[in-house]
């Protein structure tokens, strides 16, 4: 029997103020199914992209969330907070004659040094887990946390613009970011000003796109959650943004769902991972064996009446 609750991909713009399981929550309420995850959290104050799995979709997301990200944000230099953010107030300040000596030589160098493979220490107040709790959770408990750096990819890292407030104690600094998956932005602004001896922090942060989805693919979400609902990207159509395809026949992919391992023409390397569609429904995520069997790894049960 085929299963008629909500099965695919939402790509969804992420307001601001709103936790990603708070966008969770509305999508279940709006689609009326309980099986809803997201790929990738974004914090409370970011916006953008935001990629949800209904359904068997939630499969998916594991592949999702390990894609590369783009990022528009803004630093401020000039101070820093606890969180290295805009969610709470700064509680360190630079001096000002620091401060009136940031040229723009001096931020470019320091975004070039930030740029490529390097070791990043994620901000305390993040949802890595350290010994079993989350990290901002031992904070807000009051515990000391020092997190390992680790390491991240950022293949571009750009300065858009920069406004000089000096006066005020500050300069900001719009940049646009491609990174890793696992990369923090706002440790980023952190390391900048740290670089510069001036401190810094992010106030702006927009997730522009996530793998294959970009902010065009996003939908809004109203206010109104009885507004009609927008179709789901299809399973298929979203493996093979992630995967290499392998198309079997019915019979092939009822014996890939039975655990069995069958042969195909197609020659990936031993041990990659393909997508294995029949017709529009995606039956597998399979990998490939010696002598070109392919074993099915994660089933999405299909009707194949």
């Amino acid at each position: 029997m085929s299963d008629a609750s909500p099965q695919g991909v939402l790509v969804c713009d992420k307001p601001q103020g709103l936790t990603s399981h708070g966008v969770v929550s509305r999508i279940r309420r709006w689609y009326g199914t309980r099986k809803v995850g997201h790929a990738g959290t974004l914090d409370p104050m970011a916006t953008g992209v935001l990629v949800l799995g209904l359904g068997r979709g939630t499969k998916l997301l594991g592949y999702i969330t390990g894609v590369s990200k783009t990022y528009l944000a803004t630093i401020r230099l000039g101070s820093a907070t606890p969180t290295d953010d805009a969610d709470s107030d700064p509680d360190l300040f630079a001096e000002p004659a620091a401060l009136s000596a940031v040229t723009d030589d001096g931020i470019a160098q320091g975004v070039t040094a930030l740029t490529g493979p390097i070791d990043q220490v994620p901000s305390a107040v993040s949802a890595i887990k350290v010994n079993g709790q989350r990290s901002y959770a031992r904070v807000r408990a009051g515990e000391d946390v020092e997190l390992k750096a680790r390491g991240v990819e950022i293949s571009s890292f750009t300065i858009l613009n920069t406004r000089y407030s000096v006066a005020e104690g500050h300069i900001d600094v719009d940049v646009e970011v491609d990174c890793s998956s696992g990369t923090y932005v706002r440790a980023l602004a952190r390391d900048l000003g740290n670089s510069l001896g001036v401190h810094g922090h992010l106030i702006a942060l927009r997730r522009t796109r996530v793998g294959a989805f970009g902010i065009d693919d996003a939908v809004t979400i109203p206010v109104d959650l009885d507004a009609e609902a927008p179709p789901l990207t299809s399973l298929a159509e979203v493996a093979r943004s992630l995967l290499p395809t392998v198309h079997v026949d019915a019979a092939e992919a009822k014996a890939l769902m039975q655990g069995k391992i069958i042969t195909t023409q197609r020659n990936p390397d031993q041990g990659d991972e393909v997508a294995v569609v029949c017709g529009d429904e995606l039956v597998s995520i399979a990998a490939m064996r010696a002598g070109g069997g392919l074993k099915s790894q994660t089933a999405f049960a299909i009707d194949l009446a």
